[in-house]
């Protein structure tokens, strides 16, 4: 039997939108400037998640800078920061085939939406410069909560902007590539489906299965199918 969906919630990075390319480059660049080796695509990709401080400090261990004062950690991890928003958006794009996805909600009246852990002045920025921002019906990012994911307040306010009642919470599909995500999910009632092609840690992916998901898709191919043809799901 087709479980009914009235909204679809994305987390950002790793699970609508590749931002990783973006991330390569910057850490490239930055770690050229300083005549150091830059760490692989791979390494960088699995530590996309974890934020700016844990891509910096990736450079840093990659190349033997395990001294640097606190000081200097927070001058590399803002100029990270600064390089990311002057070009926030040259390689980044929706993964593959889940374009169809936000086009075939939108052509069936479901709104979908993102709740992420990225701050939302560079969320913002993002969405607007790929034309996505008026199509999300609900941005949640952790300016706008006192909790941020793993709680579930963010995904009670993406409720909230969406108009549907927490009650309803389980007509609502939360899709996410972070053990957070889940976790996030599942304790405010969602459904949840986790994005097992995102930014994992090669060290995580062994552990998938435990992380509570309902779901676990290996490809946006595969997610793709999931949402789309199924027949697990049906649209309000």
């Amino acid at each position: 039997m087709a479980q009914f969906v009235k909204a679809v919630l994305f987390d950002l990075d790793g699970t609508l939108i590749d931002t990783a390319a973006d991330f390569v480059r910057i850490i490239g660049n930055m770690s050229r400037e300083n005549d150091w080796h830059a760490p692989s695509e791979v390494e960088i990709r699995e530590q996309v998640s974890a934020g700016a401080s844990a891509m910096v400090q990736l450079m840093l261990r990659h190349n033997d800078q395990l001294e640097v004062s606190e000081d200097a950690l927070l001058s590399f991890r803002q100029q990270f920061l600064d390089d990311y928003e002057a070009a926030i958006c040259v390689d980044s794009c929706v993964f593959n085939e889940l374009e169809e996805v936000l086009t075939t909600l939108e052509e069936k009246g479901v709104p979908w939406g993102i709740v992420t852990n990225k701050p939302r002045y560079l969320a913002e920025q993002l969405l607007s410069i790929m034309q996505l921002d008026e199509r999300c019906a609900a941005l949640v990012c952790p300016d706008d909560v006192s909790r941020s994911k793993p709680d579930p307040e963010p995904m009670y306010m993406a409720l909230e902007k969406l108009g549907i009642p927490r009650g309803a919470a389980g007509c609502v599909l939360y899709v996410g590539d972070h053990i957070r995500d889940i976790e996030a999910g599942n304790a405010a009632g969602m459904p949840t489906i986790l994005a097992a092609y995102g930014y994992i840690p090669s060290e995580d992916q062994k552990n998938l299965k435990k992380w509570g998901a309902d779901h676990i898709v290996d490809t946006p191919e595969q997610l793709n199918k999931l949402l789309l043809s199924s027949g697990k799901f049906e649209y309000l």
